[in-house]
């Protein structure tokens, strides 16, 4: 069994929802928890780089999630 806190959890990409920073550098992507203990979950998470539907991220902190982006 690995250590999740060590090694990162992993989570496929199943929705992009909006680029966003200054220059639209940063994108809001609904990921699916793969492993560990909260398996199944889907958790909104910023990502930096390019990043399309399909893709695994390796989380650091599943338990983050990042606030929806409010139009101004």
């Amino acid at each position: 069994m690995a250590d999740y806190e060590e090694v990162g959890t992993p989570a496929e990409v199943v929705n992009i929802i909006k680029r966003t920073g200054v220059s639209g550098e940063v994108t809001q992507v609904l990921c699916k928890i793969l492993e560990g203990p909260e398996k199944g979950r889907v958790k909104r998470r910023n990502v930096k780089g390019r990043v399309k539907k399909g893709d695994i991220l390796i989380l650091l902190n599943t338990q983050k999630e990042a606030k929806d982006i409010a139009a101004r």
